[in-house]
């Protein structure tokens, strides 16, 4: 018969206390002496709930850095002074936006990642551009170019020293690395797509979704080469993202089995290997800002700004993911 070590190749612990458990630690089953109980780690379902609206209404905007130090950077923005790309940078302290320095010029289908006080954009739209900036968590400084110009793709990285970008228009495969000075073309995603939603860092990302054909699939970046991994439950684009590569969550989109508007909440969460859907937006959009990169997470993320549909419907909102705290839970047999 298999034991418990051979199974997992340790013993279960016996402790005199409860450890605090965290994610890392899902799963894991130990003793408590003190109360002659074994115990497990586990989660709950986490929820979205209502954050503090953004300034200036808009969608296609780049968003960075994490749940209570964000950023969120250009866009489209609404009528009635006309749908016009805007330049409009806005960071959030986890209670309130404030609009602080502009980028150079106004643009949306741009990337973001990093922090609040250390992100890059590259490329934007239209027409297919390769603009990049850096923000030093006050101003944005004009970087070298990209190779190939783009627009509604995506990226990831820690910092404005380095990212990494891929897909966009055209079904782009050209994969991008930042390495603080300039831009070099390193490993093609397997399949060419935009409208993509990815996270994580410039040596471990996903590549998430995308269109043509409103995909499900999942590529994770091991710093050379792309890989297919298992595929979202639904298909989409248009969709953001937060996280990283053992820990991400992807929510909103567009998908066209929806019907009109096509916009959607799903949420979904990844822990390495699988997808699982977890509680949905309180409202359904696309081209919405995530928190992508490493400040951003899967138990603590920002959904920003978006389509809501029909048109002309640019959104404020701001929904925050709350996941559910890991917890000791007493093993019964009944």
């Amino acid at each position: 018969m298999a034991t418990y070590k051979g199974i997992q190749g340790q013993s279960v612990q016996t402790v005199a206390s409860d450890p605090s458990p965290t994610a890392s630690a899902e799963g894991q089953l130990w003793y408590n002496s003190a109360t002659y109980a074994f115990k497990i780690a586990v989660s709950g379902t986490g929820a979205w709930a209502s954050a503090p609206a953004i300034n200036s209404a808009r969608d296609q905007a780049g968003g960075a850095g994490s749940a209570t130090a964000a950023l969120i950077a250009g866009g489209l923005g609404p009528p009635p002074a006309g749908t016009i790309s805007l330049d409009v940078t806005e960071t959030y302290n986890g209670t309130a936006w404030t609009e602080v320095g502009d980028l150079a010029s106004g643009r949306h289908g741009q990337a973001v990642t990093g922090t609040q006080t250390s992100a890059i954009t590259a490329a934007a739209s239209a027409p297919d551009q390769t603009i990049s900036e850096s923000w030093d968590g006050t101003s944005w400084t004009a970087n070298a170019p990209i190779n190939t110009g783009r627009q509604n793709l995506s990226a990831a990285g820690a910092n404005n020293t380095a990212a990494i970008i891929f897909g966009g228009n055209a079904s782009y495969k050209q994969t991008e690395l930042w390495n603080g000075s300039t831009w070099t073309e390193v490993g093609d995603l397997q399949l060419g797509r935009h409208a993509v939603g990815g996270t994580g860092s410039s040596t471990a990302a996903l590549c998430v979704g995308g269109n043509p054909g409103s995909q499900s699939v999942t590529e994770e970046w091991d710093g050379t080469s792309w890989a297919e991994v298992n595929n979202l439950t639904n298909g989409r684009f248009r969709l953001a993202a937060a996280g990283i590569t053992t820990a991400a969550l992807v929510y909103g989109g567009y998908t066209p089995a929806l019907g009109v508007p096509g916009v959607t909440g799903y949420t979904e969460s990844w822990n390495g290997s699988s997808w699982t859907e977890v509680g949905d937006m309180a409202t359904a959009r696309d081209n919405l800002a995530g928190n992508p990169g490493t400040a951003g997470s899967s138990s603590l993320a920002l959904a920003v700004g978006g389509f809501t549909g029909p048109a002309p419907s640019f959104s404020v909102l701001t929904e925050e993911w709350n996941g559910a705290p890991v917890t000791a839970k007493t093993v019964t047999v009944s």
